[in-house]
C-alpha cells in the first residue's frame, strides 16, 4: 500500500506568558497508509487536534519532519481535507454553496464545480436540500453538508476532528453508520482517513488502527490493529474485547506513572482536575449498588452512566488519588475507605474525606498547615496560586487549585471566600 503520510518525531510547544514554552507535541511518529482509516484516540489536550492542524497545514510543526507523498508538508496541500467537530458553515450560503466553497479555490469551470457539488451531496445523502439554508438543517444534515464540503475536493487524505461528538447519540451512530458503509463500498473519492476521537466504541467500530496519545506532551504510546470485518457488531464478544483493551491500555499507563512518581514536596506531581464531590459521590455510590458490589467494567459503568472517556477517567483518577477507589485491569474497584464512604451518612462521609483528603493531597494539607500557623488563621488565594504556577501553566494552577478548594470546603478543612479571595479556618472541624 502506498504511504501517504508520514510524521517522524515531530515536535509542537506554545509559548507561555512567562516566556517558557508549553509542550504539546514530542516525538510523534505516524504513518498513514492508502486503504486505511486510523484513529487517534487520547485525553482532552493531549495533543491531537493540534497533530491534525498541522497536517492539514494550518500550523507548522518546531521539530521533525511531516510528509505527505513523500514531500515536506508547507502550508496547506492539494490532496488533504478536514472535516470539524463544529460544523462551520456560513449562513447565508445554501447547502449547493457551502459545498461549492471547497472547489472555487481550485478554478475550475463553473458547470463542473457545480456538477461536482451536487455529486458530493447526493453521495452524503442529502439530495434535495441543496437549496436549503443551514438553519433549516438537523445537526446531522448540517455535518453531511461538511462532509460533502471535505469529500467534493477529492482528497487523498480525509482528516477528522471528533466530527461526531456535537451530534445526539442516535444522529451520530447514524451518520457514522453510512460513511462506513460508503467507505466499505469504495463510493467515497478518498484514499484514507484519520479520525481523531475519544470515544473508544467508536475507534472500534469504525478504525483499522487506534493509535493511543499520551499526555504532557502528547505522542503516540500504543499502536492497536483491529482486524474485525465490517459492518461491526457491538454486540460482537471480539467488539468487546477490543473496547475493553483499549480502556485497559489508556488508564493502565496513567497508573504505571502515578505509582512510580515519587511525590516530592507539597505540590503536585500533575495537574488535578475539578471533579465535584457529587460526581464522586455518585460514582462511588454506583460501585456500591448491587448491581456492582464494588467493583466494575470500566466500559459498562461508563455505558450505564453515559459518560465519555473524557468525562470517566479524570472520575476514577481522583477516586484513586484519593484512596477512594483503584484500577485492576480494565476495572474500578471501591478500596476499604471507599466502602465506607458508601455506607455512611453525611457525616461520616465528611470525616472520611478529610482524612483521604490529607492523606493523599499534601497540598490541601499544606494549605491547612499555613492557615494554622497565622495568628489570624487566614490567607489569600494568590500565596498558593503562585506556588502552583512555579510549577504548571496558569490555567493548570487555576484548576488544581479549584479543585483541591472544592475538596477541602467539603471536607470542612478550611474555608474559602471567593468575593475576598480568602482561605480561613472560620467553619472546619
Amino acid at each position: 500500500m502506498e504511504t501517504l503520510l508520514e510524521a517522524t518525531n515531530v515536535r509542537r510547544s506554545f509559548p507561555r506568558p512567562g516566556g517558557e514554552e508549553l509542550l504539546v507535541l514530542d516525538g510523534v511518529n505516524v504513518t498513514l497508509k492508502e486503504g486505511e482509516i486510523v484513529g487517534l484516540l487520547g485525553r482532552s489536550g493531549s495533543g491531537k487536534s493540534t497533530f491534525l492542524r498541522l497536517i492539514a497545514g494550518l500550523a507548522k510543526p518546531q521539530g521533525g519532519r511531516l510528509d505527505y507523498l513523500g514531500q515536506p508538508i508547507d502550508g496547506p496541500a492539494g490532496g488533504i481535507a478536514m472535516v470539524f467537530q463544529s460544523f462551520a458553515l456560513f449562513p447565508w450560503l445554501t447547502v449547493l454553496e457551502n459545498v461549492q466553497l471547497g472547489l472555487e479555490a481550485l478554478a475550475l469551470p463553473e458547470k463542473e464545480i457545480r456538477t461536482r457539488a451536487i455529486e458530493a451531496i447526493d453521495l452524503i445523502g442529502l439530495d434535495g436540500y441543496e437549496s436549503a439554508y443551514p438553519r433549516e438543517l438537523s445537526g446531522g444534515m448540517r455535518q453531511r453538508v461538511g462532509f460533502a464540503r471535505a469529500l467534493v475536493v477529492h482528497p487523498n487524505i480525509l482528516l477528522m476532528d471528533e466530527p461526531f461528538s456535537a451530534l445526539d447519540v442516535l444522529t451520530a451512530e447514524n451518520l457514522r453508520t453510512d460513511l462506513i458503509e460508503l467507505w466499505q463500498h469504495k463510493k467515497l473519492p478518498i484514499k484514507s482517513i484519520l479520525l481523531v476521537t475519544h470515544n473508544i466504541e467508536e475507534a472500534v467500530q469504525m478504525c483499522d488502527r487506534a493509535l493511543l496519545f499520551s499526555s504532557n506532551p502528547g505522542r503516540v504510546t500504543t499502536e492497536i490493529k483491529i482486524d474485525l470485518p465490517h459492518p461491526r457488531d457491538r454486540a460482537d464478544p471480539h467488539f468487546e474485547d477490543y473496547v475493553d483493551r483499549i480502556y485497559v491500555e489508556m488508564t493502565s499507563r496513567k497508573i504505571e506513572r502515578q505509582r512510580n512518581q515519587q511525590q516530592t514536596g507539597v505540590l503536585p506531581d500533575a495537574p488535578i482536575t475539578r471533579i465535584s464531590t457529587s460526581t464522586l459521590s455518585g460514582l462511588i455510590e454506583a460501585l456500591a449498588a448491587p448491581q456492582y458490589g464494588g467493583k466494575a467494567d470500566l466500559p459498562d459503568i461508563a455505558s450505564n452512566l453515559q459518560l465519555e472517556v473524557d468525562e470517566l477517567f479524570p472520575i476514577t483518577e481522583a477516586l484513586q488519588m484519593l484512596r477512594l477507589g483503584d484500577m485492576e485491569g480494565g476495572d474500578i474497584k471501591l478500596t476499604h475507605m471507599g466502602k465506607l464512604f458508601a455506607e455512611s451518612e453525611t457525616n461520616v462521609r465528611k470525616a472520611i474525606f478529610q482524612r483521604t483528603l490529607v492523606a493523599n493531597v499534601p497540598f490541601a494539607a499544606h494549605i491547612r498547615k499555613i492557615l494554622d500557623e497565622r495568628t489570624n488563621h487566614t490567607a489569600p488565594r494568590r500565596r498558593f496560586i503562585d506556588e502552583l504556577e512555579d510549577k504548571f501553566t496558569e490555567d493548570a494552577a487555576d484548576e488544581t487549585l479549584r479543585a483541591i478548594t472544592s475538596w477541602g470546603r467539603f471536607a470542612e478543612l478550611f474555608s474559602y471566600d471567593a468575593e475576598s479571595e480568602t482561605f480561613s479556618l472560620e467553619n472546619p472541624t
